[in-house]
């Protein structure tokens, strides 16, 4: 009974909720965006919407090691990646203004897009090598102008709950800016919307934020990369549940 009230809640109030402050943030970001010196637009509005969209699925979110964010500096989060609502616990509850990187498929989603676009955002394009390297050529101007961004390294989401492993390209830009490298793991988007279903399932939502790894010393090598990113994933590895391990 409690599953079939929480669906047509889900779809009578959540849904129709969501379109609508999905609109008026895109709106909010393509129209703030352009003017915006302080980055305050390609920010905080994705921010409350990540939030509101958790709350109204009445997921809470934990997040833990937030302590391990100096405000100050740039960082390359890499996260594993479980299913949709990994955008919004990060974005939402990170608690540090970030870019993301991101499928270029996002980019013709409809609102959200062009609100992506209008932030900055990058979109991944490996249809060439040239156009590979433009990804990490704009990833890295993103870093060197003081911003951090946020990468999936697994290229794509789990089909098992289990972690696919890192690809060493998304440690590219983070070597060659010198820039520290943050793990993050989730815990719960996988069960949350599982592949193949649009039902919402109740979850607790845990964030674990970890120790930064420095790059000092590293060369961009398919050997250091490919060892670094499965560093990364051994460390974000030690806070999974134990059901997606």
């Amino acid at each position: 009974m409690k599953r079939i009230l929480y669906l047509l809640y889900i779809w009578i109030i959540m849904v129709p909720l969501f379109l609508v402050i999905t609109i008026i943030t895109a709106v909010t970001m393509v129209i703030g965006c352009p003017f915006d010196r302080t980055r305050f637009f390609s920010y905080y509005p994705g921010m409350i919407w990540s939030r509101l969209t958790c709350y109204l699925a009445l997921c809470p979110v934990k997040v833990k090691g937030r302590k391990n964010i100096d405000p100050k500096k740039s960082y390359v989060f890499v996260s594993n990646h479980q299913g949709a609502f990994d955008i919004f616990m990060i974005y939402g509850f990170l608690g540090k203004p970030i870019k993301w990187v991101m499928k270029a498929g996002i980019g013709k989603i409809p609102f959200i897009g062009a609100a992506c676009r209008a932030a900055g955002f990058i979109f991944v394009d490996n249809s060439s090598p040239k156009a590979a390297a433009r990804t990490v050529y704009e990833a890295e101007k993103c870093l060197k102008n003081g911003d951090s961004i946020v990468i999936f390294p697994e290229g794509s989401r789990t089909y098992n709950g289990k972690m696919i492993r890192f690809k060493k390209g998304a440690y590219q830009m983070a070597v060659d800016q010198h820039i520290e490298i943050i793990p993050v793991t989730l815990n719960g988007p996988f069960d949350l919307l599982p592949i193949g279903t649009l039902n919402i399932h109740r979850q607790k939502l845990e964030m674990t934020i970890h120790e930064p790894i420095s790059t000092e010393g590293l060369e961009s090598n398919s050997k250091q990369l490919q060892e670094l990113a499965d560093k990364t994933q051994a460390i974000i590895a030690t806070a999974l549940w134990d059901k997606y391990k």
